[in-house]
């Protein structure tokens, strides 16, 4: 058996959303969930502005917030307390969801396991496509409805919704440079 680390090569794609936003990164495998969860807010673009839950095999993890009602009512199990090599393991794929108000679910597939004998400091971005959805659009349906409205100079909410956003957006962006600028940040 190769020593060395172990590197996850990650596919994450937004559910429910046409064109597919997608990101395809490596990550170290001895990291926790909970860092996993920064990196993949980073390679999305999404601003941790929400609570969030992986699932795996039926099982939920997410902040721990000690004694907190939320953890009653969320049922989840300290992201903090499982590594990326535990949690995916022999499996193919798992779940994330951001924002539960919104409901931004994403899946988390895993394409290829590695050993490399150097070590990966940070997680990097490999290749990905189209802009990540700003923060409380209101998930996919929202999404596609904010698109039209800007798509649309004589759409009611046009005007508005611009200055909501700060702008035109171009959901066919996507910058690798600024996407591994990102994750150096995450620690």
């Amino acid at each position: 058996m190769p020593t060395g680390q172990q590197v996850f090569q990650l596919r994450i794609e937004l559910d429910e959303v046409t064109p597919a936003i997608w990101r395809r990164i490596l990550v170290p495998g001895g990291i926790r969930l909970a860092k996993l969860h920064l990196i993949l807010q980073a390679a999305m673009g999404w601003t941790n502005s929400h609570l969030h839950a992986f699932t795996i095999d039926g099982e939920r993890y997410g902040m721990h917030l000690g004694d907190d009602f939320l953890d009653e009512d969320l049922d989840l199990l300290d992201e903090k307390s499982v590594t990326v090599i535990h949690a995916l393991g022999d499996r193919g794929r798992i779940a994330y969801a951001y924002d539960f108000g919104d409901g931004w679910d994403h899946t988390v597939i895993v394409e290829e396991r590695s050993t490399i004998t150097y070590g990966l400091k940070h997680a990097v971005c490999l290749d990905g496509a189209n802009a990540c959805p700003p923060e409380d659009c209101g998930g996919a349906g929202g999404y596609e409805d904010l698109l039209l409205a800007l798509a649309d100079p004589s759409h009611e909410d046009h005007d508005d919704l611009l200055e909501w956003i700060g702008g035109p957006i171009d959901p066919t962006a996507f910058d690798i440079v600024a996407t591994n600028v990102a994750l150096q940040r995450v620690h």
